[in-house]
């Protein structure tokens, strides 16, 4: 699976450029890009739609610094 735009969703998350970086993941309807966009979601402040996406990508919800959450995500799209 190729998980470049995600791993630049990322990288855009960590500028603060944080609408391009959600534009990025509204594109895929998958367990990684939920996961990704659950980190965004959380770091926007809207918890509820974090929720969401955390169920969708099968994840507890973080409780990491969003740049901590960031780094394990792209660990587990390089591995």
């Amino acid at each position: 699976m190729d998980t470049s735009d995600l791993l630049k969703a990322l990288d855009l998350a960590d500028g603060g450029e944080w609408e391009a970086a959600h534009k990025l993941v509204q594109s895929r309807d998958d367990v990684p890009a939920a996961w990704v966009h659950a980190n965004l979601h959380r770091e926007e402040g809207d918890d509820a739609n974090a929720g969401y996406w955390y169920a969708r990508a099968g994840k507890d919800p973080s409780t990491k610094s969003f740049a901590d959450e960031r780094a394990e995500i792209r660990a587990a799209l390089t591995a």
